[in-house]
C-alpha cells in the first residue's frame, strides 16, 4: 500500500495549531474586546492598540524571521511559538493595567509570529508545488473553524470570566499544540521525500517543459522587491485586511452597541461568518489550482466591501446574514490565495524572506483597520463613518490584485 505523503500530516497539524490560535484568541479577541471595554471602561482605540500592536511586531520581525525560516527551517520556530503562545494567554489572566495588558499581548504576537500563518506557509510552499493552493486553502481550515469556538469562548467569558478562560486556553495551547508543532519537518529532503511526493517531472509547473525550468530560477528576495508584481500583491493584501482585522477586533461591539445583540448573539452571527469561510476555503480547494488567483482575489475584494456595509448599515437580520456569507466566503477563499500567488510568482527558495518583506506593507491594513473604525467609534459613537471607510478602501483593492500580473522568472547564469 502508498505511503501518505508526510506533506499531508503536516497540513493536517498546521490545520490544527491554526485553529488553536483562531479559536482561543485570534476570532476570539472581539469577545475579550466587549467585555474588558465593560469591565475595565478601556476604550476601544485602547484596546484596539493591542491588536496593532500585534501585528506591527509581525512586520518589524517579518524581514528577519523570514531570514531565519529560509535559512534555519520553520520546525524549531513553530514549537518555541506555541509555548510562548500559552505562556502569553496564561499572562493575560493576571493583568491588572493596560501595560500590563499590552505586554502579555507582546508574548502573544511573538508565539503567534513563530507558530502562525508565516512559518506554517513556509513550512507547506517547500513541500508542495503542483497542489500548492489545494494544501494552503486545506490549512486554512484551520484559521475558519476557529471561529467556531468564539461562542463557547464567549459563553466562557460570560460564565467563568476573562481571567480564568484566559489561563485555561493557555493551557489548553500548549498541551494541544506542542504535538501537533512536532509534526512539522523542514523541507522534503530531510526525511527521504520530495516535493508534492512524486518525481520532479511532474511536479512542473502548468505548461512548463523541463527545458524551461532548467533555463530559469527562483527570485532572490531583491529581485522580488524591484517587481512591480511584489507591490501590487502587498498592496491588494493589505487593503484587503482593512476590512477582515476590523471586523475580527469590532464586528462583536458593533453588533452588541449598534445593533442591540446580545454577546452570545453576536458571536453566533460571528461563527456564521466562520461557516461562511469554510465554505470558500472549500471553493479555493477545488478552483485554486486550475484559474487564475488575482482575478479570484480580485472579485474577494468586492465581496469584503459589499458585506461590510452591509453589516454597518443593517436594519434587519437578512442584512447581518449577507455580511456573514459574503465577508466569510471572501476571506476564506481569497486568505490561502495570497501566499501561495508569491510562491507561484517568485519561487520557493526565499519564500519566507519575500513573506517577511511584504508584512511591512500590508500592516497598514493589519494596523490601520482597527485602529481606524476604533478611533471614529470613539469620536461618533458607532461604527458607521469608520466601517464605511474601509469598505470603500477594500473595493479599490480590488484594482491592485487585477493589475498584479506575473513577473518573468530570472534565467539562470551560464558560466562563461
Amino acid at each position: 500500500m502508498r505511503r501518505i505523503f508526510h506533506g499531508w500530516y503536516m497540513v493536517a497539524a498546521a490545520t490544527g495549531l491554526q485553529f488553536l490560535q483562531a479559536g482561543l484568541m485570534m476570532q476570539s479577541f472581539g469577545a475579550y474586546v466587549a467585555v474588558l471595554s465593560e469591565e475595565r471602561g478601556w476604550s476601544k482605540t485602547a484596546l484596539s492598540g493591542a491588536a496593532a500592536l500585534h501585528q506591527m511586531e509581525v512586520a518589524v520581525l517579518g524581514p528577519a524571521l523570514g531570514w531565519m525560516l529560509d535559512r534555519f527551517g520553520p520546525r524549531r520556530f513553530v514549537r518555541a511559538g506555541v509555548v510562548m503562545f500559552g505562556l502569553g494567554l496564561m499572562g493575560l489572566s493576571r493583568v491588572n493595567t493596560l501595560p500590563q495588558f499590552y505586554a502579555a499581548f507582546v508574548l502573544i504576537a511573538l508565539g503567534v509570529s513563530c507558530c502562525g500563518f508565516f512559518p506554517l506557509n513556509v513550512a507547506i510552499i517547500h513541500w508542495f508545488e503542483r497542489w500548492r493552493a489545494r494544501a494552503i486553502s486545506s490549512m486554512s481550515i484551520g484559521l475558519a473553524l476557529g471561529g467556531i469556538m468564539v461562542p463557547l469562548v464567549a459563553l466562557s467569558l460570560q460564565t467563568y470570566g476573562w481571567r480564568a478562560t484566559a489561563f485555561a486556553s493557555g493551557i489548553i495551547a500548549i498541551v494541544v499544540g506542542f504535538p501537533l508543532a512536532s509534526v512539522i519537518r523542514n523541507r522534503p529532503e530531510d526525511i527521504g521525500e520530495v516535493v508534492d511526493g512524486i518525481s520532479p517531472v511532474h511536479s512542473l509547473s502548468k505548461g512548463q517543459t523541463v527545458e524551461e525550468s532548467a533555463a530559469t530560477r527562483d527570485f532572490t528576495a531583491r529581485e522580488a522587491l524591484r517587481t512591480r508584481a511584489f507591490w501590487l500583491l502587498s498592496l491588494g493584501h493589505g487593503f484587503a485586511l482593512f476590512v477582515v482585522q476590523a471586523v475580527v477586533v469590532h464586528s462583536i461591539a458593533h453588533l452588541k452597541e449598534g445593533l442591540g445583540y446580545s454577546i452570545e448573539q453576536a458571536a453566533l452571527v460571528y461563527m456564521l461568518v466562520t461557516v461562511s469561510q469554510i465554505g470558500g476555503v472549500g471553493i479555493g480547494w477545488l478552483i485554486g489550482d486550475r484559474y487564475d488567483k488575482r482575478f479570484i482575489a480580485a472579485g474577494c475584494m468586492l465581496m469584503h466591501g459589499t458585506g461590510l456595509l452591509l453589516l454597518t448599515y443593517a436594519v434587519y437580520w437578512p442584512m447581518v446574514l449577507g455580511f456573514a456569507v459574503l465577508h466569510g466566503a471572501a476571506w476564506g477563499l481569497r486568505g490561502p490565495f495570497m501566499q501561495a500567488l508569491r510562491a507561484d510568482y517568485f519561487g520557493r527558495s526565499a519564500i519566507g524572506m519575500i513573506l517577511g518583506l511584504s508584512f511591512l506593507v500590508i500592516m497598514v491594513g493589519q494596523i490601520g483597520g482597527p485602529m481606524i473604525a476604533g478611533l471614529l467609534a470613539d469620536a461618533t459613537g458607532n461604527y458607521k463613518a469608520g466601517f464605511t471607510l474601509l469598505a470603500l478602501l477594500a473595493v479599490l483593492g480590488s484594482v491592485f490584485f487585477l493589475a498584479a500580473t506575473r513577473p518573468a522568472r530570472p534565467l539562470v547564469s551560464l558560466p562563461a
